[in-house]
């Protein structure tokens, strides 16, 4: 049993209302920035004498971000709302869960368009392929932009899920651990 409290417990829940104004304020800014990602991506073509059309359908990696980018923001906006109604704020562990998951597909979803772009750029010379920029060289400047805004939206929901991370744990106390079991070892 303590007997010992801790007077910055108190002062714990002093922040809050910042880290509500913060973590909302990241949610809203997360989904102009995936509605962006997604008119970039999805308007960018570009065509080539040599080779023909290019879209972004032509490529699995665009069309995941697009998916992954429609699901940041339907999701920044639901939980954006959901964050003003008290019965959902108590669930920590409801947002906690889901933040990680967006952040995770976020992640994901920008490692995958920037593979893409580094052999678009770059090329795989050992694989015989060659780079493609050179010819695309618009529709590679697009996805470089649309990969920009959606590395900051994975920026955001990063820091989104540290924010719920604390929520989440910051309503168990440390363990305590008695000084005399300690000095006793």
């Amino acid at each position: 049993m303590r007997t010992h409290i801790d007077d910055s417990a108190s002062g714990k829940n002093h922040h809050l209302p910042m880290l509500w104004f913060f973590d909302s304020s990241l949610r809203l800014c997360a989904i102009p920035l995936s509605v962006a990602t997604m008119w970039i991506t999805v308007t960018n073509k570009e065509d080539n004498s040599s080779y023909g059309m290019l879209k972004y359908n032509n490529l699995s990696a665009l069309k995941y971000m697009v998916l992954v980018s429609a699901l940041c923001a339907c999701y920044a906006l639901l939980a954006a709302a959901c964050s003003l109604v008290r019965c959902f704020v108590s669930k920590a562990w409801i947002f906690f869960v889901s933040d990680q998951i967006v952040a995770y597909l976020a992640i994901t979803s920008v490692a995958a368009v920037m593979e893409m772009y580094y052999l678009a750029y770059n090329g795989a010379k050992e694989d015989s392929w060659s780079e493609a920029c050179s010819s695309y060289g618009s529709f590679c400047s697009k996805v470089k932009l649309a990969l920009i805004l959606h590395t900051i939206t994975f920026c955001c929901f990063f820091v989104i899920a540290v924010i719920s991370a604390f929520r989440a744990f910051s309503v168990f106390d440390p363990p305590f651990v008695n000084s005399q079991e300690v000095q006793g070892d």
